[in-house]
């Protein structure tokens, strides 16, 4: 008797076991996913540092943008957007629903300000767009697996 009751235990453990998903690669994209927007965090900090102090920088005036707005209202955008970047960021990192959903939110608004930015500064914006492309596919793609 007590060695069937130790062969159900072991089928319990193994169909337990079996239930747990399994590690797969799309782990190192999440990760991935949560070093890059902090990684756009910073980048976005950056643009916006430039926008407010050095304003000459960029390729065209600011009334040339395609939501016209002074640089220094752009810089403060960046700015803003960088800190929520990077706080989505450091949330993916915890693992929770709540986090993903939050970070394929910033990382669509962040393409969406980098679109409207595009006439600025064409290929910072385009990198930065596609680098939230990539976030949010793997986000989305196997994002369960974290």
């Amino acid at each position: 008797m007590k060695g069937l009751a130790t062969m159900s235990e072991a089928s319990d453990v193994r169909t337990y076991d079996e239930a747990l998903p399994e590690d797969t690669g799309w782990l190192g994209w999440i990760l991935f996913a949560g070093v890059m927007m902090i990684v756009l965090g910073i980048f976005h900090a950056m643009a916006g540092l430039v926008a407010l102090f050095h304003d000459d920088y960029y390729v065209v005036r600011s009334d040339g943008l395609v939501v016209t707005l002074s640089y220094t209202g752009w810089g403060w955008i960046h700015l803003i957007l960088g800190v929520v970047v990077i706080t989505a960021g450091v949330a993916l990192f915890q693992g929770h629903m709540w986090s993903r959903i939050v970070a394929v939110v910033v990382a669509v608004v962040s393409a969406v300000g980098n679109l409207a930015f595009l006439s600025a500064s064409p290929v910072w914006s385009a990198i930065m767009i596609a680098v939230d492309i990539l976030v949010i596919y793997a986000l989305t793609a196997h994002g369960r697996e974290i």
